[in-house]
Formats: structure tokens, C-alpha cells, sequence
């Protein structure tokens, strides 16, 4: 933002110098870009009055003018510019001046007659890039006067980078508030009253869509002249921030705009039809804006509109059928508050960005609309003259932001700036930036005025307390170096360690992002509600991950189309579940996942070659279990998911808790993902495998272990884990070993049958175990394995 450093010390005029006044901003968090001078530098140029003008008797496109500076003698100037004439107050550059670009003003003769001087237009000067003719001064402009003192042209403007979140700032008043704080000076606004209606004129307004505009106020003013000239000190204050000037209704809603930061708006009167109303545009509806361009709007795009049409973007860009021109004589003035959801992003999407629209983003303050409409009013009615009728309100006070109120408490204050201070200076700070605060029992209640829509949270008033108070007072010490070892449980499996197990294994950690595509999202997980962003990077970015497999899915396509032949990625991240009864609607879980595709191993004389299969990725997930050291604790039960193949998919148990999932991606997927080949995945909750058993020391036995294999034949859906579990779940001390060693399926074994071959490793830490023992254990497998499988040994 730029603005007159000498409009803003008409707001507040502290006793420092243009370099001190930019550090104090700066210092303050209002970053200062630049400051330059408002004219470059010339002299000998003072206000004169053409007393005389005509043609030139040897040119068609010059003039012979005397011009009086009020030194006592008429100066002959030839001229050739159109808009000379007799009688107006002009600029002139003196014998002897000297113009921007050391341009030099000598005695001259122009096609024979003698020319003592130069009228001088805006360019000339270096005051704006415009040349359509020498300046016209006020009738009041006093001849003889030097024109940098007429003007005050020993100004700087200063450009300001604020940050998104002060959009309280952008204007003269936001930016007079701060220095009056930091300087202890009173700020002296301007004195705004209320104009009285003198007609009874009005238009009905309805807020078709209050959410995104609680507020809207209006007023007819009929009777005005366009064709006045804005006077020089708001066009001269308008340049200054970076504003050309247009014509007094632009220029003065403009005014306003960076006086007080709100944005106002201008309708012809006589091109309305019917009441206005506030809504959302109906779908591919369409305008034609300011600047002639059509566009096509979306439905979710706020618009001013009347009984017929729509007449402008809300906070955005005016239509061109409603907007002022030289011939309007009554116009409808509006003074909104938009919500910065509602015009968020509208903007860029059709390609615009204008000073309304990048304030109302940041936020306006919600009760600053009458105030500005009655300065505009009055600024209008004193430059094109004309009456006011009453202003009309339409508010939705449920949909408009309350004040916060926030806490803000003396020992957080003093740990978070490392600096102790006074209670009082703490209060005066606070009450000095316009914030309602009362100090009981080392905490302050803070009640947050409507235009600080920016502080929300206690952090947000220690800040406040320390820009203020100076980060120059707040003195550096070196943090106190201290080598103390961490408190950290022996159980604890750090993620490090997860993931490494399967570094190990071949696999490469993967970040991916949070956000994916939802289309992709919806597909693996058709069940499960999505969270979608308001405002994503992309359309395909657009959804929180229910899962980390997306993201892996598209490292793979993306490894896939350069030519890698053996991937596998694993990570860890949170998954974002919608939740009602979670704190913010959603649930964050942290989990880990992994995929595998391609070749099963890179080529090598000593291997064959074959791609990757179920049983590849479940030996990674039971190398990922054994660091728990309770791999016992878990088992893979085959079920049913929406991503997964419905014959190599398994859920994956910690006791009766389902805390995992794994299987091959189901091929009518692959495509849509862009995968060439079959992939497999898996994900498990982390806090299943975040604590280990710790390993407790037993002696090793010193009599002899003795193994029995053992075939049992049971119905193939049957898992063999199952089996083991059976097993294990007996309670035999002496079982210290056992495994599945073969699956048969063929001549011997019924149909839907099939053979496993388990091995059973017994042994006894006080005793040799003798055969009746033995016999007596493996007993008790068959007949719970008859009982629970209805297995019978094979012959």
C-alpha cells in the first residue's frame, strides 16, 4: 500500500524524520518497501494566469499567449497545447527553470515570435505519465506562487508490505492508528457527521444470501455533476497512493477506500430497475464488467443485482451497465460488509485483482459502513453537488463477527518474550491500541475492537504487547546450552526404527502430500466421507487422505512411467477420518504404509526373475511386527475392502482389535492410477506397534528339545495362522517352536481340502521330556485342532 507521508501526518504528526517514521513502521511488523519523493526535482516553476491567447500567425497548431506570474511585466509564451486559453491558471516554467531530466527553460523564438517560458503539463513536471495538454489550476490557484509550495510537493510516498493478516491497515486511518500508538500521540480523524436526508427517495434492499453479506447500506443522492473537476488536493492525495484520478465519484469512493479503508461502490440511479438485492449468481450467468470484458460467473459468486439483472461483482469489479458516466445526475451509493470467505479467490479466478477486492479478502471492519457512507456522502454533495435521501440498512446481525474476547496472562507474557513487563505498561499498551482491557490477579480480559479482526488467541496479544513495547528493548541472550539426556521409555519403538526395518528390506521412505485427488480418494474408499478443502492448491489436491495409500499409489505411477522396475516405498503420516465427536470434526491418526510393485528383487545371475507378490509384503509386515516383540499378539485375517482384491486382501489383529490392512490393489483400480502393474499395500495403525515387550533374560535349557511334524487336512478357506493360533492359545509351557512347513493340495487329499504340514518343536527347561509327555501334547493339538477346524491327520 502507498500513501502521503504528509496526509498521514495530518492524521498524526510525530516529531521524527521520514527515516525514523519508515523504521518505526517497519519495526512495528508494517514492513516499508520504499520511500520516494512525490515529484522529482525541479525549480523556477511558479502559478500562472493566461491573460491573453491566440494563434500563431505562422503555425495552425500553436498559440501565442501573455501570461502574468505576477512579476510585474506579461510573459510572452508560445504554446501548443490544446486546451489553452484565455483566462485559465496554468503552470509555468520561468526563464531559467529547470525541469526533470535537466531539462533547461532558456529564451527561445518559435517560428519567428519570441517565447519566455514553457506552460507546463503533468509529464513535463514528472508528476504523472500524461499528456494530453499543460495542467488547468483551480480559479483560486494565487498567481506568482512557487507550484512545489502550492502543491506541498516536498512530500514522500511510502510504500508499505503488509502482511495478510493486518488488512486493519490498509489506509491512512489504520496506518495513523499505529503511529499514535507507538509515538503516544493522540490520532486526529477527521470530524464525520451525519448528513441530513433532504429527499425522501430510497431503494429497498434484500439479502438474499447473508452469510456472505450480513451488511449493506444505501443511498440515493440525485442531483449531481460529473462533469465538476475533483479538486487538487484529493486528486493530488490519490496520486500520491498510487491512484490516478478519473472523475469525483470514482475519485471520492477511492478517497474514501484509503482514507478509511472500506471500499465503496457507485451505481447510476437512473439504470437501476426495481430493489436491490444481494445474492449468489445463478449458474453461467452473465456480466459485463467496468473495463467491457463479459464473464461468465459461477454460482457461488456474490452479486449486487437488481429486480432484472446483475449490476456488479459483489467486492470485486462494478458492472458496465450501471456504472457513472459525464452524463449521470443521480446515483445509488452502497457501503457493504462482505465476508473475506465470500470474495476469496473470486477475484484471481476471473483473472482481476482491484483495491476492493484485495481489502475485502483480508477483512473489513464490520461496523465501519455507515461511517464511510456518510464521509463519501458528504464529499460528494460538497464537489458535484446534488441532495441525499435517507440511508437504508439491511443487516443480518446472527451472520456478522462478534468480538473476541481473549485472555492474556502475565506469566506467559513474561516466558514467551523472556523480559519482565509492568503490569501497567502491559495495560497501557493494550488500551492505547484501542483493546478494552482489565488487569485481575496476573491475567488481563481483553475485549477485541471490530476492526482487530486479527487477534483471536493469546498469542496473538503478546505479540501485539512486544512490537509495541519495542523488539529492540527486548535484549538477546544466548540461549543456555545443556547436554541432558532425554527421558525416553525402553518399550518405546520409534518410527525411525519402523521404518528402517524396512529400509532394510529394500524399500524407500516416501513423503507424499495430505492433500489428494478426490475422484482417485473416492474410488479406494467409497465409504468413507472425504474432507474437502475450500480452498485447495488444485482441483486434484483438493481432498484430505483418508489413507496413505493414494499418494504411494501415484509415487509408483510416477516411478512407473521412468522406467523403475522394482518400487517399494514406505511412510509415515497422519490419516484425516471425519469425526463428529473428534475436536474440529476430524480425526488425525498416525499410520504407516507401505507399497510394493514390479520385480521382486533387481536381476541377479544366482535368481530368477518373478514380480512381487501377496507374500512378499506380508513377510515385510511380519519383519515390521517382530520389532514389537510381540509378533504372537497379531495375525492376518482375510476380509473384505473396497481398494483391495478380493481374494489377496487381509485384515491385520492385535488381539480383537483390527489395526491394519494389506492386499493387492484391485485391478479395475490399477488404470484409473495409472499403474502398469500389480500392486501391493498395506497400512497399520502406529500406536499398534509403537511399544515393544521388553526381552527378559532365561536360562537356556540344558535338556534336549525333541520336534514332531504334524499333517492335518482341513477345508481350504481355513488360514493355516488360524491353525497356529489354536495352537499357541493351548498353553503348553514346553512348545517353543511352531511353524507351517508345507501346503499340499492333490492325489490323496479330497476335494476343497488341502494338507498342512506344521512342525513341533517341545522342550522342557527342568526335565528331559519323555514320550509319553510328548505324546500327550501333541494329543491335546489334534484333538483341539478336530474340534475348532474339524481337522483330521492324514494318513
Amino acid at each position: 500500500m502507498k500513501l502521503s507521508e504528509q496526509w498521514l501526518r495530518e492524521w498524526v504528526n510525530p516529531a521524527v524524520d521520514s527515516n525514523e517514521l519508515s523504521e518505526q513502521l517497519s519495526m512495528a511488523g508494517l514492513e516499508v518497501d520504499g520511500v520516494e519523493p512525490v515529484a522529482a526535482d525541479f525549480h523556477t516553476v511558479v502559478v500562472g494566469e493566461v491573460v491573453e491567447c491566440g494563434p500563431h500567425p505562422d503555425a495552425d497548431k500553436l498559440q501565442v499567449t501573455k501570461v502574468n506570474t505576477n512579476d510585474g511585466e506579461l510573459l510572452d509564451i508560445v504554446c501548443g497545447a490544446p486546451n489553452c486559453r484565455q483566462g485559465i491558471k496554468v503552470v509555468v516554467a520561468k526563464v531559467g527553470a529547470v525541469l526533470p531530466g535537466d531539462f533547461k527553460i532558456k529564451k527561445a523564438k518559435l517560428r519567428g515570435h519570441p517565447s519566455h517560458g514553457m506552460l507546463c503539463s503533468f509529464k513535463e513536471l514528472g508528476l504523472i505519465d500524461d499528456h494530453e495538454g499543460i495542467i488547468e489550476l483551480p480559479e483560486d490557484a494565487p498567481v506568482g506562487k512557487d507550484y512545489r509550495d502550492y502543491l506541498g510537493l516536498e512530500d514522500h510516498s511510502i510504500d508499505i508490505d503488509l502482511t495478510p493478516n493486518r488488512g486493519d491497515c490498509l489506509s491512512v486511518r489504520g496506518i495513523a492508528r499505529e503511529l499514535g500508538v507507538l509515538n503516544r500521540l493522540d490520532v486526529n480523524e477527521p470530524e464525520i457527521n451525519d448528513v441530513a436526508a433532504k429527499i425522501d427517495e430510497q431503494k429497498a434492499i434484500h439479502l438474499d444470501a447473508p452469510k456472505q453479506c450480513p451488511r449493506y447500506l444505501g443511498r440515493v443522492i440525485k442531483g449531481i455533476d460529473v462533469s465538476r473537476p475533483t479538486p487538487i488536493w484529493m486528486s493530488e492525495k490519490l496520486r500520491r497512493s498510487g491512484i490516478r484520478s478519473i472523475d469525483p465519484v470514482v475519485d471520492i469512493t477511492n478517497y474514501v477506500l484509503l482514507e478509511l479503508g472500506h471500499p465503496m461502490h457507485a451505481f447510476d440511479l437512473d439504470t437501476l430497475q426495481g430493489d436491490i438485492h444481494v445474492r449468489l449468481a445463478a449458474a453461467k450467468e452473465k456480466l459485463t464488467l467496468l473495463d467491457g470484458e463479459e464473464v461468465e460467473l459461477d454460482d457461488d459468486v456474490l452479486v449486487i443485482a437488481d429486480e432484472q439483472k446483475a449490476l456488479a461483482m459483489a467486492g470485486v469489479y462494478g458492472g458496465k451497465d450501471s456504472g457513472v458516466t459525464v452524463e449521470s445526475k443521480n446515483i445509488f451509493l452502497e457501503s457493504a460488509f462482505f465476508a473475506p470467505d465470500a470474495i476469496l479467490g473470486k477475484a484471481r479466478r476471473f483473472g482481476l485483482h482491484t483495491d476492493a477486492s484485495h481489502r475485502y479478502e483480508r477483512g473489513v471492519d464490520p461496523q465501519l459502513q455507515r461511517t464511510a457512507m456518510e464521509r463519501a456522502t458528504q464529499l460528494l454533495l460538497d464537489i458535484c453537488g446534488g441532495e441525499a435521501g435517507p440511508v437504508t440498512e439491511a443487516v443480518s446481525e446472527k451472520h456478522l463477527p462478534e468480538r473476541a474476547n481473549v485472555k492474556l496472562r502475565s506469566a506467559r507474557l513474561a516466558k514467551v518474550l523472556g523480559v519482565q513487563i509492568a503490569d501497567d505498561e502491559v495495560t497501557e499498551i493494550l488500551q492505547r491500541l484501542g483493546l478494552e482491557a482489565t488487569y485481575n490477579s496476573g491475567e488481563w480480559q481483553v475485549q477485541v475492537p471490530s476492526y482487530r479482526f486479527d487477534i483471536a488467541i493469546e498469542e496473538d496479544l503478546i505479540e501485539e504487547v512486544a512490537r509495541v513495547y519495542g523488539y529492540n528493548a527486548i535484549k538477546a541472550a544466548a540461549p543456555a546450552a545443556q547436554l541432558r539426556m532425554t527421558d525416553r521409555k525402553e518399550a518405546s519403538v520409534s518410527r525411525h526404527t519402523l521404518t528402517n526395518a524396512l529400509v532394510e528390506r529394500g524399500y524407500q521412505e516416501a513423503i507424499t502430500y495430505s492433500f489428494v485427488d478426490p475422484k482417485h480418494q473416492a474410488m479406494l474408499f467409497n465409504e468413507t466421507a472425504a474432507l474437502t478443502l475450500p480452498h485447495p492448491i488444485s482441483v486434484d489436491m483438493s481432498s484430505m487422505r483418508v489413507s496413505l495409500w493414494p499418494g504411494l499409489a501415484g509415487a509408483v505411477a510416477h516411478n512407473q512411467k521412468r522406467q523403475q522396475a522394482v518400487l517399494a516405498f514406505v511412510e509415515t503420516g497422519l490419516r484425516f477420518i471425519p469425526d463428529e465427536s473428534a475436536e474440529n470434526g476430524v480425526r488425525q491418526e498416525p499410520v504407516l504404509g507401505g507399497i510394493r510393485a514390479g520385480k521382486a528383487h533387481t536381476e541377479h545371475w544366482s535368481e530368477g526373475e518373478r514380480a512381487v507378490d501377496f507374500f512378499d509384503v506380508k513377510g515385510d509386515v511380519e519383519a515390521l511386527l517382530e520389532k514389537t516383540g510381540e509378533a504372537h499378539l497379531f495375525r492376518f485375517v482375510a476380509d473384505q475392502h473396497d481398494a483391495l482384491h478380493p481374494g489377496q486382501s487381509a485384515a491385520i489383529y492385535k488381539g480383537e482389535r483390527k489395526v491394519g490392512f494389506m492386499g493387492a490393489l484391485h485391478p479395475q483400480h490399477e488404470k484409473a492410477l495409472g499403474l502398469n502393474q500389480r500392486a501391493f499395500v498395506f497400512e497399520i495403525e502406529l500406536d499398534a506397534i509403537a511399544v515393544r515387550r521388553i526381552p527378559a533374560a532365561q536360562p537356556v535349557s540344558r535338556y534336549p528339545s525333541i520336534r514332531r511334524d504334524l499333517a492335518v487336512i482341513v477345508d481350504k478357506h481355513i488360514a493355516a495362522g488360524e491353525l497356529l493360533a489354536a495352537m499357541e492359545n493351548i498353553g503348553v509351557k514346553q512348545l517353543v517352536d511352531l511353524n507351517l512347513f508345507d501346503v499340499y493340495e492333490g492325489d490323496g487329499v479330497p476335494e476343497n481340502k488341502r494338507s498342512l504340514a506344521l512342525s513341533v518343536t517341545l522342550q522342557d527347561a527342568d526335565k528331559t521330556l519323555e514320550e509319553a509327555d510328548v505324546t500327550e501334547i501333541m494329543t491335546q493339538f489334534v484333538e483341539t485342532l478336530k474340534s475348532e477346524f474339524n481337522a483330521t491327520l492324514r494318513d
